[in-house]
């Protein structure tokens, strides 16, 4: 019994050890078979790729299929076909893994350009299987599609967005050209028809009363306390006018106006208007002068002769000729516009009155002037004593009758000579000191402590006292004089460089008060030698003398506080003590050159310097 149990035994053990090889065979025998991609068919018919039975894996180099955009349909074959079942996915295209099938191949058709990915899962009788990655595919867009297409795109894109831009701001660089020239034209017109307007209006007003119509609207009636008014009228005007014909008569007038505007306005006189045949005009108005009595009977003066000159024409020719009375006073008016549509500038005042009888108590071809105007212009020419005359409405009034200018002042036609004109470039010095005071004390600015019009002031009476105790001739004094007006006025434009910007106003202002180009030169080439302390003659000796003059004065300390101070704010000092130390040695350096100069010194150098170290 024992024996056939292990006969049994034995045989359950061998039959066990066959059915385990054949099942490991058989194991060994399906984990082998891996599906392989057999073929890839384009479009339907083209092979493109196939392997044979003996299953051959497609190498690394191919492992990427490129495909053009035209053969976009796609068939994928697989080996083996039976026994077998697979599972598609094409990634990149599918959403999701196909069904389980027995089909070994897929087919995608229209596949648009991009990057694919061919994937398969498999599964051996039910038993086993895996996921396999198969082949890579390209299609390639259509060429217009393709990246160098793209670039080519992008490139004539951002050329014709260029082109729009460049043509765009052409178009746009044309109309505001275009714009500008037509801004330019019009502004160019206004300007013209502005300058035509502002001529037109000084031509009937003085120009500050034109210019202050213009900003403001309006111009306000200002008093002037020293104003020269002239009359004149045509004698017998009113028989001539009946025996006339009116044209003849009008182009008369006319000539005898506009030669006697030219003359106003050569001595620089203000013509107040006409009237039928009398002509009026005054002189200090509207800028202030101290010359204007002398000035309104140089032009009467001329306007005289020019009639006389007529008059012996007329008389050679056997006609009728024009003769003229004139009358003129000195005295106070108050000038102003009158009028809103059609204005005119006008004076008022018991003067224009008197002005007005003594032309009518003058005689023809004879100016005739008040006592008042005589003491102003008696010094300039020979004047005839007439008495007291009646005058309507005034009582009894000096007069005198003009005949020239006294011999000494004329040259050999009658005519101002040198003498004259230096007589009254003596007086319009007053006129510009005046003026260049009231300059520093509007426009300076306020941190000018030490060059402002006190020490304006101050230099120019120094070198009026000098000049005359030095003896200095009148020609070089009025030169000297202005020098020393004009001397410190750059400061008030040009901290840094006085000089150029003292040279500049001596330019500009100068010949408006009727001084010669010589005057500017001589003035400028005095204030050079000034600024740079050098002397070549008694007048920037005398102008050295009269600039520092400071030095020697009781106030010398509070002065170059001031000084300091001025410096300072303009950034030309910091350090006390070196400024101290720069007064002192100029205090031991100094030397006053005139001999007047160096009497007139109130507190010497040790004195001074004492005062600085406290």
């Amino acid at each position: 019994m024992s024996y056939f149990i292990r006969l049994n035994f034995l045989l359950g053990i061998i039959i066990l050890s066959v059915l385990s090889k054949a099942s490991a065979v058989q194991s060994s025998y399906n984990s082998d078979i891996v599906p392989v991609l057999k073929r890839v068919l384009i479009t339907g018919d083209s092979v493109v790729y196939y392997a044979d039975s003996s299953g051959f894996k497609i190498p690394e180099h191919i492992q990427t299929l490129v495909l053009n955009y035209r053969n976009n349909n796609i068939t994928f074959e697989l080996s083996p076909s039976e026994n077998i079942n697979y599972q598609f996915f094409l990634e990149g295209f599918d959403k999701e893994w196909s069904s389980w099938k027995s089909v070994s191949f897929k087919e995608y058709t229209n596949l648009p350009y991009g990057k694919y990915r061919f994937k398969i899962r498999y599964l051996i009788s039910g038993n086993s299987g895996g996921e396999l990655p198969l082949i890579s595919i390209r299609v390639l867009p259509l060429w217009y599609f393709s990246h160098l297409a793209l670039v080519v795109y992008f490139l004539l894109f951002s050329v014709v967005i260029w082109a729009v831009y460049d043509i765009l701001n052409l178009r746009f660089a044309r109309r505001q050209y275009s714009l500008e020239q037509i801004i330019n034209k019009r502004t160019e017109d206004l300007i013209i028809e502005k300058e035509k307007t502002e001529e037109l209006l000084a031509n009937v007003l003085p120009r500050n009363t034109a210019s202050e119509i213009m900003e403001k609207g309006k111009a306000t009636k200002i008093k002037y306390n020293f104003v020269t008014v002239l009359f004149s009228d045509i004698q017998g005007f009113t028989k001539i006018a009946e025996e006339m014909n009116p044209e003849m008569l009008i182009d008369e007038l006319d000539k005898f106006f506009f030669y006697f505007d030219s003359v106003v306005e050569k001595f620089g006189i203000e013509k107040i208007k006409t009237i039928g045949d009398a002509y009026m005009c005054a002189g200090g108005i509207p800028e202030k002068n101290r010359t204007n009595p002398v000035e309104v009977i140089l032009a009467a003066l001329e306007m005289k002769a020019y009639m006389n000159k007529l008059k012996i024409t007329s008389e050679i020719e056997g006609m009728k000729y024009w003769d003229i009375r004139i009358g003129i006073h000195t005295g106070t008016v108050v000038a102003g516009v009158v009028g809103q549509k059609k204005l005119s500038f006008d004076i008022w005042g018991d003067t224009v009155n008197t002005a007005s009888r003594m032309e009518s108590s003058g005689e023809a071809g004879k100016i005739n002037i008040s006592g008042t105007t005589f003491e102003f212009v008696k010094e300039f020419f020979s004047c005839e004593y007439r008495g007291k005359m009646p005058v309507k409405y005034k009582g009894e009034l000096e007069m005198y009758f003009v005949n020239g200018i006294i011999p000494e002042l004329s040259d050999e036609n009658g005519n101002p000579n040198r003498k004259f004109i230096v007589k009254m470039q003596q007086i319009k010095l007053q006129d510009i000191e005046e003026m260049i005071i009231k300059l520093f004390d509007e426009e300076a600015p306020p941190n000018l402590y030490f060059h402002n019009s006190s020490m304006v002031k101050s230099i120019s009476n120094q070198v009026e006292l000098l000049s005359r105790a030095e003896n200095l001739s009148d020609e070089d004094f009025i030169n000297l004089k202005l020098a020393s007006v004009f001397l410190l006025t750059g400061y008030i434009s040009d901290y840094e460089k006085p000089m150029e910007a003292s040279l500049r106003m001596v330019e500009e202002l100068l010949p408006g008060y009727g001084f010669s180009r010589e005057n500017v030169e001589l003035t400028n080439r005095i204030i050079r030698n000034s600024f740079s302390d050098h002397q070549e003659s008694q007048s920037d000796n005398i102008l050295y003398d009269a600039r520092y003059d400071y030095l020697g004065r009781v106030d010398y300390t509070k002065l170059m506080e001031k000084l300091l101070r001025e410096r300072t704010e303009f950034g030309k000092h910091s350090d006390r003590k070196t400024w101290i130390d720069s007064l002192i040695k100029q205090q031991n350096d100094h030397q006053f050159i005139t001999k007047t100069a160096r009497l007139l010194r109130n507190v010497t150098a040790e004195d001074q310097i004492a005062g600085l170290q406290v």
